[in-house]
């Protein structure tokens, strides 16, 4: 099947189903896109699938799509790239499988920017807040906005007014990567008022959409994106958020999907610091006042290596305790899931899940079908440091 029949099929699906669309994606993991794109045109599927697409079926406009896209600077990523961020997005697969609802994984993403989006998510951080947002919560946004990139972690907002913009504005004021990701399509030209503030993250990081050409903005759709802002990153910064929000969202379907949620604590006279404090309270998010607490928290983002001037004497002698139990867990055949490893390591299952990329960077795992497993015939860094 060539790559341009798939991407295309990608396509197609996308504009047929709003996201997220549960039934969709299941079917199109069992038949694959273009036998799935095929039997939705047909309407030849599920009751499930067909009440998802029916309404939009014929509308079959993935090559103009794919061209508008082109013409605009914009790819589609599929499943099928490399660029594409499958291990983030895991953690989506993971909750559906648990019966978690409003988090199936996107079908493809719309992408306008030169950043390789597996390579910048790797190591990435949410920052999101109120609309609304006081000067203490923009100049702190930003501030750790800043801050972040220079340790070399990708900012990852929403593109909105307030908290959202300040954190992509402190990211590009380091020369840093930042990804905006968006609840219409690319060329919506919304909000209207950072238009210029998108096409500089697209030249220095990358503005992500699942919604096709000419979707405009609605709020279920910026409620449902949140959840690739969630998925996307190691952990959630909330800076300012009212009791009821979509920051708030955001943190909530972050701690669903396993990650790490935090909050930036603010005056208690202040009625968009109550979202925040009421997180810290009921234990939904850990306190965090600095970057430093923030790079503490995700725990550098599972880098689970730690540097020894002796020389290790074993290739795996330059892990970390966890990391190594984490190691010892993965079968050398066949494959593990993430809660598997948890169970076999006795390491939490939300660090194990930081660990394996970083085990993965480094040459001692690869991802399988069959989930994890420890990786043949290595040829790492620690593997040549022990030789």
């Amino acid at each position: 099947m060539s790559s341009e029949a798939v991407r295309s099929a990608r396509a197609y699906l996308l504009r047929v189903a709003e996201p997220p669309a549960p039934a969709l994606w299941h079917f199109v993991s069992e038949h694959g896109p273009v036998e799935a794109a095929r039997r939705v045109a047909a309407a030849d599927v599920p009751d499930g699938v067909a009440a998802e697409t029916t309404a939009r079926r014929r509308l079959d406009l993935a090559e103009r799509d794919l061209d508008l896209a082109a013409a605009q600077g914009a790819r589609l990523v599929i499943p099928e790239d490399d660029e594409w961020p499958a291990w983030p997005l895991l953690s989506l697969e993971v909750a559906i499988g648990r019966g978690v609802e409003g988090v199936a994984p996107p079908l493809a993403l719309w992408v306008r920017g030169k950043a390789m989006l597996a390579e910048v998510l790797a190591s990435a951080v949410a920052i999101v807040g109120a609309r609304a947002a006081t000067d203490y919560g923009e100049s702190t946004a930003a501030e750790f906005a800043y801050e972040l990139t220079g340790a070399d972690i990708t900012v990852v907002s929403g593109a909105a007014y307030g908290i959202d913009g300040a954190a992509h504005r402190g990211a590009l004021a380091a020369a840093g990567v930042t990804v905006a990701v968006l609840g219409c399509a690319l060329d919506a030209g919304y909000p209207a008022g950072h238009v210029g503030l998108l096409n500089r993250v697209a030249q220095q990081g990358a503005v992500v959409s699942e919604y096709p050409p000419g979707t405009q903005p609605a709020r279920h759709r910026f409620l449902v994106r949140n959840r690739l802002i969630a998925a996307l990153t190691t952990g959630t910064v909330v800076v300012e958020a009212g009791r009821r929000s979509g920051a708030r969202n955001t943190a909530t379907t972050a701690g669903a999907l396993g990650k790490v949620v935090m909050a930036v604590p603010g005056p208690i006279t202040s009625a968009l610091s109550v979202g925040c404090h009421q997180l810290v309270r009921d234990a939904q998010a850990t306190l965090v006042a600095s970057v430093a607490d923030v790079v503490d928290t995700v725990g550098r983002l599972g880098s689970g290596l730690v540097h020894r001037g002796d020389g290790p004497r074993r290739h795996t002698d330059g892990l970390d305790p966890e990391s190594l139990r984490v190691y010892e867990a993965l079968p050398s055949r066949g494959g593990r899931s993430p809660e598997e490893i948890a169970t076999e390591s006795g390491v939490g299952l939300q660090r194990v899940r930081a660990v394996l990329p970083a085990l993965e960077l480094d040459g001692f795992a690869q991802r399988c079908d069959a989930g994890w497993r420890q990786r043949a015939g290595r040829g790492t860094r620690a593997g040549r440091e022990a030789r």
